[in-house]
Formats: structure tokens, sequence, C-alpha cells
């Protein structure tokens, strides 16, 4: 069958033959033992859903062998034979231009140099995944390749409920994950409700179809480590980045650092996804042996090179040997995916990356132990070099957190917010007042043509556009301005694009406006293709995270939910293509809100309208409530928005006196 033969023909009538395991392949570490015998049957019954009765017989023991081999039932038999990656727009069967966009962005989540585990549809983070299985897929794709404008597919978790009458002005597809009764959103609560196929992690834009692989976040990352520097008053160069993981979004440290400047050290245990960083050109050098590393690092240093390492090991070991070296770092973080701490998202020290998959599946909380352990002793070997003059913060992964509950030193009596963690989150100090409070963040597009030349078309555009809008922007936003002008001035010499061609710019409201109408113009002349927008989660008002995105907010509203409820909802109706809301993300199940949006530019005047009314509100929304909050950039922001667009009236704070209270 042809490819669009193949979509369209969703769950086959005739079951493919069962697949080889491919033990080249990236695979997801197996979950835990969770289940009892009757919820095991009750997770087959789920799974044999999609398949007509004759097909039980024969799947029940396959299905019954993937859920005791691996955790969790994949249907590995029904992966598809055909490339997985982003193809050009019209590649795609189907009577839908918006449909076909949201197939491709599918394809490209899923895609083998994107996924981190793409055989058990997960993008990044360890479970951060597109679908729970691949009859959901194939079902989705289905419907997507049938679908009208006057249809919205429902998604549930990966699961799609199926095609309702709607009208054109409707989101094509709403998407919601794991959103679980508050009291149901433990750790141990994914794990179950995951393994019986009813709900998943959707991470952030791995289930919402707008990750861009590791590009997506390196832009940010660029940001927080140039602003980083400037924070300690420190020249990037012949100066040191110390952190650890090469995955999904944390792949993206060692490329920020070399397009900042300094010398980046970046640890990982898993030898499978540091190979395939290291050929794709995210880092220079891979070191195995720690005092070969700390001599590398030494000389690195000496010769001012922009260059990062890759060590193959538990990043303990480089703070510990550094510590005893007297190597100065200059900026740590760590990106582990700490969120998911018991199952794969961090590592104890002083066992094998084979080892610890083991006692992570078959001793569940021996490696809670061992990786609690390990915690203690990461935050001492930080804490060393902080106090000779390190400037450490959290990345937003949970490690802070995580760490305290192990009983780590990481915590601090605070004056007027009581116990507080010692390290500020990078949203405290850095990107909260420096991009968030005045409206920029991670601003996406992908050309739905797959074309390079039209990527490096929408490129010049957006340069274009942000040059003039530089001439009369204010001083307070002028640094941003001119970063994200030197940003998509090196974009193409950094060679940025993994999978799809899709580019990331950090940008204000002002500026995603005019670059996406410029982009429908071209497209209305024909000198570009269709072009999907998007932006990550982690942006101005797409999510509330107490410990990363909003944990800026001081009023002590950073513990509520209601700014991404409101945005994703604000976006349906304004003129996204597709919508998504998530319980969970890069903090954790359970610990964070977050909502994206997908949009088709087509070059028509409906698109025009769409982009200016939906894009106006996705990033104000977030400004009013940081604003609210009394952040004085936000309030700076948030008048200047209504000073341009008299509709718009936002409450604004009065400022107490500090000797009255």
């Amino acid at each position: 069958m042809t490819f669009k033969e193949q979509i369209l023909e969703g769950i086959p009538s005739v079951l493919p033959q069962p697949k080889v395991y491919e033990s080249h392949i990236n695979h997801a570490p197996k979950r835990k033992e969770i289940l009892t015998d009757e919820e095991k049957k009750l997770a087959l019954k789920n799974a044999l859903r999609y398949f007509e009765p004759q097909h039980h017989a024969t799947l029940i023991p396959e299905f019954k062998e993937e859920l005791e081999k691996y955790g969790r039932i994949y249907m590995y038999r029904l992966r598809p034979d055909y490339e997985m990656k982003a193809r050009n727009i019209n590649d795609y069967p189907g009577k839908s231009l918006q449909a076909k966009a949201i197939m491709l962005m599918i394809q490209n989540n899923l895609d083998y140099a994107v996924a981190q585990h793409p055989h058990e549809l997960i993008t990044y983070g360890g479970n951060g995944a597109v679908f729970q299985n691949w009859a959901q897929y194939r079902l989705t794709m289905k419907y997507l390749a049938e679908m009208t404008d006057e249809q919205t597919l429902v998604m549930y978790s990966g699961h799609p409920m199926g095609l309702f009458p709607s009208h054109k002005e409707a989101p094509r597809v709403v998407v919601t994950n794991g959103m679980m009764i508050p009291n149901y959103s433990k750790p141990d609560d994914w794990e179950k409700f995951n393994a019986l196929g009813v709900t998943q992690y959707g991470q952030m834009t791995a289930g919402s179809y707008m990750y861009i692989g590791p590009q997506g976040i390196v832009h940010g990352t660029t940001i927080t480590v140039l602003n980083g520097f400037r924070k300690i008053k420190k020249n990037p160069s012949g100066s040191l980045f110390v952190t650890s993981g090469l995955g999904g979004m944390s792949g993206a440290q060692p490329k920020a650092g070399t397009i900042a400047g300094c010398v980046t050290v970046c640890a990982e245990v898993n030898p499978k996804i540091t190979k395939i960083r290291h050929e794709q050109g995210w880092i220079h050098e891979v070191i195995e042996n720690i005092d070969e590393l700390v001599t590398r690092t030494k000389k690195a240093l000496e010769n001012k090179e922009v260059v990062s390492i890759a060590y193959l090991g538990n990043v303990v070991e480089v703070w510990e040997k550094f510590d005893q070296e007297n190597l100065h770092i200059d900026l740590g973080s760590d990106q582990t995916s700490l969120h998911n701490p018991w199952a794969g998202g961090y590592y104890p020290i002083g066992f094998t990356f084979e080892e610890s998959n083991e006692m992570m599946a078959n001793n569940p909380e021996q490696f809670k132990v061992e990786v609690q352990k390990t915690l203690r002793r990461h935050a001492d070997a930080i804490n060393k070099h902080t106090g000779k003059g390190t400037y450490f913060f959290d990345y937003g992964n949970a490690f802070l957190l995580e760490s305290s509950r192990a009983g780590a030193d990481v915590m601090n009596d605070h004056p007027t917010l009581g116990r507080e963690f010692k390290y500020p989150s990078y949203v405290q100090d850095i990107m909260g007042p420096m991009c968030f409070d005045y409206g920029f963040g991670p601003f996406r597009w992908v050309c739905a043509s797959n074309n390079p030349e039209d990527l490096a078309k929408t490129d010049k555009i957006a340069c274009d556009v942000l040059e003039e809008m530089m001439q009369s922007a204010p001083e307070e936003i002028q640094q941003q301005m001119a970063d994200n002008i030197q940003w998509i001035k090196g974009a193409q010499e950094n060679k940025l694009v993994v999978g799809s061609q899709a580019r990331i710019l950090y940008a204000d409201a002002e500026g995603r406006i005019k670059i996406a109408e410029a982009f429908n113009q071209a497209i209305a002349k024909g000198e570009i293709g269709p072009v999907v927008l998007g932006r990550d989660h982690h942006d101005v008002s797409g999510t509330d995270s107490p410990y990363r995105e909003t944990s800026n907010i001081y009023d002590g509203s950073r513990f509520t939910a209601d700014m991404a409820i409101h945005n994703v909802i604000g976006d349906s109706f304004r003129g996204a293509t597709w919508v998504s809301i998530h319980n969970g993300g890069g903090v954790g199940w359970g610990e964070v809100i977050n909502g994206g949006f997908g949009m088709l530019l087509d070059g028509s005047k409906e698109a025009s309208r769409r982009l200016e009314s939906m894009l106006f509100w996705d990033v104000n929304n977030g400004i009013s409530r940081r604003s609210w909050a009394r952040n004085e950039g936000a309030i700076f922001a948030i008048k200047r928005a209504m000073e341009t667009q008299p509709l718009l009236k936002v409450t604004i704070p009065n400022i107490v006196d500090e000797n009255l209270l």
C-alpha cells in the first residue's frame, strides 16, 4: 500500500505480522509492577477495545507479555512500516489542510531523530507520550485524514474519542492529557492509570504535537546561560558551565553553551542518547574517564575554547571531582528528568546504566533509596562549589524539589516566604523578570512544505521584522530584542534543525503578531508554503508551575492554575487550529498544569484575523496575571499593551507602602 493508503487504513482488519524488537533503538525502561491480577485483566480488556473480537485470542497472550515485560501495552505489532517523519503537507491524505498540518506535527514528534523512545511513542522526558499505544496513533491519523473543517477531533490522553460536528472557527483538535481528579495525581497514580491504558503523561509539547527537537529549548537555554553570565558579571569566554542530561529537552544545553561562547561540561548516563547527540553535532566531544575530563576541561579553559564536552557517567562524579581538583565552575545547573525520579529520570551513582534499569524494574524500593542517597550527595557537592563562588540555578526539572524530599541540604529560611530553596529557579532570577514579565517567550513555527529554503526565507522575514521593531522599541526591552536578532541571524549556521524544518524565536505579542502576519502575506504571494505556528508551553501564560514558570509570582497565587486554563479556553475561541491542556510537564505529574496550541497559516484573510486575535490573548493573558502579582516588568508591559489596543482594559494593582505594613 502507498503511504496515503496506510494512513487511511487505520487499524487494519487483517493483523500485521508481529514486529521484531529492535535492540539498537533507544527504548523506554521497564515500568514498575503496580497492577493487581484483576487490574491486569482490565488493562487487557481496555487494550482489546480497539480490535474486532476475532483477533482477541491472538492478541491476549501478546499484550499480556508486553504488560509483564515492559509494564505497558504498546501494541508493537501495529507500528507502521513507513518511515516516521514530517513530510510535505501535501503528501498527507485528507479533506482539511488544518488536519494535514496536525498529522505532519504528530509524525515529527515520533521521528527517530526527534523522539527519545520512538517505539514506545515517547518524545522526551522519559515519559512524555504522544499516544499510549500504536492503535491510538493509527486511529487518530485515520480520523484526521477523514475529517472536514466542520468537525473537531476530541483526544482523551492519547485516545481519539471521535469526530464531532463543529464549525470552521472551532479548533480542529482538542487535546487533554493526564487531567486527573486532584487527589489522584501522585506518581504511583500515573503508573497505575497509564498501565491500565486510561491516561498518559503528555509532558508539555509531546502530547500536544508541538515538539521540534532539542532546538525547541535551545533559544531559552541560550538566553538563560547568557543572562546567567551577565548576572555574575562574567564573560562566557574562558568560563565553565556544568550541568547534566542529554535527552530530549536537556540535550539543548551543550548547544546553548556553545552559542553563548563558554566551555560546557554535560554529564549523561545513557550511552545511546549520548551517541545520538554527538552524531547530531549537539556536543563536540565525549569523554568516559573522569581524570581525562579534568585535564581536557582545564585545557579548554586555559585556551578559552568554545567547546561542549559530554561526560558519559554520573554528574555527581563531575561535581565531586572538580571540587577535589579545585576546578572552578562559574555556572551550574541540572536538567535530568527529576519530574520522573523513579522511572528513569535520574540515575543513582555507583551502578551501571544496565544495573540501574534492572533495579528500577525489579527492586523499585531499593532504587528509590539509592536515588535519594545520590541526590543528597549531589546537593552536598554543589554546596561546596557555591561556597567557592559558583552560581547555581534550578532548571525547573524538580531537582531542588526532589532533593528536599530526599533530605538534602537545599533549604533556607526566607524572611517573608518561610522555608524556601537556597538556590533560585532560573525563572525567578533570569527568565521571569527578564523575559516572561515583558511578554517574551518561545514562539515557534514549522514550514509545512518541509523545504529548507522556506525555513531560510522565514528566518529572514522574522529578522527583518525584529530589526524594524527595534528602532522604536522602548529601552526596557532593547536587550531582549538584540538577543533575539543575534539568535535568528545565527540560526542557520548553528544547524539547529532536527526533524521538521522548524524554528524557535523568543518574541513578545507584538513581535509574534507582526512576524506571523508577514509569514501569512508571503504564503498568500506564493513565496513560501503554509506555516504552522506554536510555542513551548514553557511561556508567559501557558503554564502554571510554582517551581518553574510561575516561580517569580510572589502574591501567594503561584499554586493556582487559573491562568493555564483560561489560556487554552481563550485560544480555543480565538482561532487556534488545535489546543491542549495537560496535567504534568517538566516538573512532574501533579505539580503543574500547562496548555499549548497550534495554528496553521495558509495565506488567507481568515488566518490573518485569527493570528492577531489569538496571539494577542495568548501572551497578554499571562502578562496581566504577572502584573496583578505586582511584577514591575509586567505592569510596564500590560500598560503598554493597553495603549496599543483600546479594547484591552486590565486591572492594575495598587502598591502598598512597606513602611505602613
